[in-house]
C-alpha cells in the first residue's frame, strides 16, 4: 500500500495569465519551482483560492526572474488574472517507510516572490 503525502506547497501565488489555446500545463517561475522541490513536468495540485476550483496538471518552466504564474489549456477557464492559487506536490510512501514527511511550505509576496521562513 502506499501514503500519498506533501511534498510541497506554494502558497497564495498571483495567476499573472491564463493560456486557453495552450496544450495545457501550469508555468512556474524556475526560483519559485526550485524552492518548493517541483521538477519540469511534475504533476501538481492546483487550488484556486479565490473560486474554489481545484485541478491536477503539470508544471512547465517559466522564464527565470518573471515570476509567471500562467494556468494553461483547458484549466485556463477555472482562473482569471490575479486569482490566489496554492499549488501542491506530493510523493509516495510504502507502508514500510516510517519517516514522517517535512514537507516544504513556501509562503510569497503579493508579487510572487518566495519570502523566507519566518
Amino acid at each position: 500500500m502506499f501514503r500519498k503525502m506533501l511534498k510541497s506547497k506554494i502558497h497564495r501565488l498571483r495567476v499573472t495569465d491564463a493560456n486557453l489555446d495552450y496544450h495545457g500545463s501550469i508555468t512556474l517561475d524556475p526560483e519559485l519551482m526550485e524552492v518548493a522541490d517541483i521538477r519540469s513536468y511534475e504533476f501538481v495540485d492546483v487550488w484556486n483560492v479565490s473560486n474554489g476550483a481545484r485541478f491536477e496538471t503539470y508544471v512547465i518552466q517559466g522564464e527565470r526572474g518573471k515570476r509567471e504564474v500562467c494556468v494553461n489549456g483547458a484549466a485556463a477557464r477555472l482562473v482569471s488574472r490575479g486569482d490566489l492559487v496554492i499549488v501542491a506536490s506530493h510523493r509516495y510512501l510504502t507502508e514500510n517507510e516510517r519517516e514522517t514527511p517535512s514537507p516544504r511550505i513556501i509562503f510569497v509576496d503579493g508579487a510572487n516572490n518566495p519570502l523566507r521562513a519566518p
